[in-house]
């Protein structure tokens, strides 16, 4: 540190202990409930119905589906899956009256279909998302937005050509938590930055892509051929169908399903392009039934500094058989104190950091630390920022409160009214490929080099 960034900071320090001594010392316990921001759920009229349609009627699809429908002036046509029983849920759930099928292009022929949603697994995104794109309509794209980096290219192409909207499902940047976490980072609340560590863990057999598979499911009720498209040819097998997440050919491992959240939701607090090292570490430890993918994942990426940010290390972590029992967090760290996104509540923690050496005699003389003492008097006039206890504010979100449904929002205000997308397909890709580039760190045991200014590798 130079000697006027020092003097400034020790400044600001002496500045903040002179004039709220109290304020150092209290906590504020209980989470202050944030407030949700002009959400524009009036009333539509006939010429504002958006009418939708869904690829993908698994578990996500439905969740998604079913958030998607809480907004006025929506309305659900069409859906699609390769799977009879879903097809039937679809009719149940939905109503009889809307077009069901297992083939997609049948969906994206009609006139009315004003926007899809795409939940289907990952190795079907990028034609699903592309073909849609070409057709006209607005695309909800379910996280990661592509199964291999070339596919981005083709996606982010696509978008463009088209002109219309094209957002990517990773809620979290559409969450008032993240928007929290932003507010207090920009406004200096920790300092500078220098460290950021997350981790996303699980313990439970569904939360490890253990999904219920029916005991009559077949090659008679499950589209098989058009799953398998592309693929070398394979006997049926209901684990690849419904433990997709689990094979290369289809999933994208632990990165892709939660390594892209975490990503997503920094690269949204900090408005950074991404890191420019990748370098991850990782496993079957516990979860031995047939996967081809690790069920523990480390990951470490440095980001260089933009002038969005500062230079810091980010540490990532995944374990599908965490028998603390699970959880999640994002924890940024900076010079001054902490921000910490859990589920439902950020928190900040501001401790002040000793920047003057502490003078001790331990291991000098006594005139030697005489004249030490003499020399610190004359160096440093000032006692600067001394140690104080960590100050504490936790923020909640209220009850029932939804990112997915504010999420939803987001696309649908861009379709009506042009509003920015909070991820369009090129903040889609820097989440998606470091990703994705983190298997490919796990399999080739090497560190991977990123321009995720220009999206290349280098």
């Amino acid at each position: 540190m130079n000697r006027k960034r020092f003097i400034q900071k020790l400044g600001k320090y002496s500045t903040f202990f002179a004039v709220a001594p109290s304020l150092a010392m209290k906590a504020k316990r209980h989470p202050i409930e944030l407030e949700i921001g002009p959400t524009e759920r009036s009333r539509y009229s006939a010429n504002d119905r958006l009418n939708i349609a869904l690829i993908g009627a698994g578990n996500r699809g439905y969740a998604c589906m079913q958030t998607a429908l809480q907004h006025d002036g929506v309305h659900i046509v069409a859906a699609c899956d390769l799977y009879d029983s879903r097809i039937t849920r679809c009719k149940e759930n939905w109503g009889k009256d809307i077009l069901t099928t297992k083939d997609y292009l049948e969906i994206l022929d009609r006139s009315d279909v004003d926007a899809v949603i795409i939940a289907s697994t990952d190795h079907w995104h990028a034609q699903h998302a592309i073909d849609s794109l070409n057709k006209g309509k607005a695309v909800y794209l379910e996280k990661p937005m592509m199964h291999k980096i070339e596919e981005g290219y083709r996606i982010i192409e696509a978008e463009k050509n088209s002109g219309r909207p094209l957002l990517i499902g990773s809620q979290r940047t559409s969450s008032i938590l993240y928007d929290k976490a932003r507010d207090l980072l920009r406004n200096g609340e920790i300092g500078d930055l220098n460290f950021v560590e997350a981790y996303w863990d699980r313990n439970s057999a569904f939360g490890a892509g253990q999904h219920p598979i029916p005991p009559n499911v077949s090659i008679k009720n499950i589209d098989w051929n058009t799953y398998t498209k592309g693929l070398p040819s394979r006997t049926f097998n209901p684990k690849h169908f419904f433990h997709w997440r689990h094979y290369k050919d289809y999933g994208t491992g632990i990165p892709g399903d939660l390594f892209v959240h975490l990503f997503s939701g920094l690269h949204m607090i900090l408005n950074s392009k991404g890191p420019e090292t990748i370098m991850a570490s990782g496993g079957l430890r516990f979860w031995r039934d047939g996967r081809e993918v690790p069920d523990v994942i480390l990951g470490l990426y440095d980001y260089p500094e933009t002038e969005a940010h500062p230079g810091f290390n980010l540490a990532l972590r995944v374990n599908l058989a965490d028998g603390s029992g699970g959880g999640q967090r994002i924890r940024l760290v900076g010079s001054e104190g902490e921000i910490i996104i859990g589920k439902g509540s950020v928190t900040l923690r501001k401790s002040q950091l000793e920047l003057l050496p502490r003078p001790n005699n331990r291991h000098f003389s006594a005139q030697t630390y005489e004249e030490y003492m003499e020399y610190h008097r004359e160096k440093y006039p000032s006692e600067g920022a001394v140690r104080r206890d960590p100050q504490e504010f936790i923020y909640g979100t209220p009850e029932g409160y939804s990112d997915l449904s504010d999420h939803f929002l987001n696309f649908f205000e861009a379709i009506r009214h042009n509003k920015p997308l909070l991820q369009n397909g090129t903040f889609g890709m820097r989440a998606a490929a470091p990703a994705l580039l983190s298997n490919s760190s796990v399999e080739q045991k090497k560190m991977i080099r990123w321009d995720a200014t220009n999206l290349n590798l280098i």
